[in-house]
């Protein structure tokens, strides 16, 4: 991985893990691949960072359908996960493939670099 991939990656990785929205197990990710930058483990760590957001990243449908359930409710509240849900459909309409919360949005502009980072 080119050096100014492996700097913009790094910042990211690091954005999305103090996200208030990242899910333990990219936190986790995100650990394992700072960890192994510069080491003999950095590629296969950065495989299995790349493998779990793209589990991890919200898809817009998905948020849409979130927001718009019980369980949606439960976590956002129900007065915000309505404006969740109207941003989320306000996204869609604009083209984005994916929620833009904080830690996916990092997720998304890692995922970006995915054929420079292999």
């Amino acid at each position: 991985m080119k050096d100014s991939v492996k700097v913009f990656v790094e910042q990211k990785v690091k954005e999305m893990m103090s996200a208030h929205s990242c899910s333990a197990e990219a936190k986790a990710a995100g650990q394992s691949f700072l960890d192994a930058l510069g080491t003999e483990n950095e590629g296969e760590q950065t495989k299995r960072l790349i493998a779990e957001l793209e589990q991890d990243i919200m898809p817009i449908d998905n948020l849409i359908a979130f927001a718009a359930s019980e369980a949606g409710a439960q976590v956002f509240g129900k007065e915000t996960t309505k404006n969740v849900e109207a941003h989320a459909r306000e996204l869609k309409a604009s083209g984005e493939s994916y929620c833009d919360c904080p830690a996916c949005a990092a997720a998304a502009a890692i995922l970006e670099k995915k054929g420079e980072m292999l």
